[in-house]
């Protein structure tokens, strides 16, 4: 088959057949918004709780190797507002596999 169909968060996809000289690498990801930590943890746990892999700053890999950015809005919130409050949240988030919301907040209180 040369193009599937399918569907992600419900986002429609379109994925292409390259064939055998194009592998599935990191420089692909799907990415996935959340609203909190329970939606964030559903998410998470869906990939890496069924046969997937967990990595670093909210990354991680399904059992088929693809990989997932699961992000609470509240990082990329503060990732966008610039200076302090975003070097803060990005340094704890450099100390996570899946993000922990409550300390994102934390760390763009200061």
């Amino acid at each position: 088959m040369l193009v599937v169909e399918f569907t992600v968060a419900g986002v429609a996809c379109i994925g292409l057949n390259g064939g055998t000289a194009f592998k599935q690498t990191e420089a692909f990801s799907f990415q996935i918004a959340t609203e909190d930590q329970a939606e964030t943890d559903r998410y998470w746990n869906a990939i890496v709780g069924n046969g997937g892999q967990e990595s670093a700053c909210g990354w991680c890999k399904d059992k088929w190797g693809v990989s997932w950015q699961i992000t609470p809005r509240v990082l990329t919130d503060a990732l966008a507002v610039g200076g302090d409050e975003a070097k803060r949240a990005f340094d704890a988030m450099m100390h996570m596999t899946k993000i922990d919301v409550a300390a994102i907040e934390k760390a763009r209180r200061g």
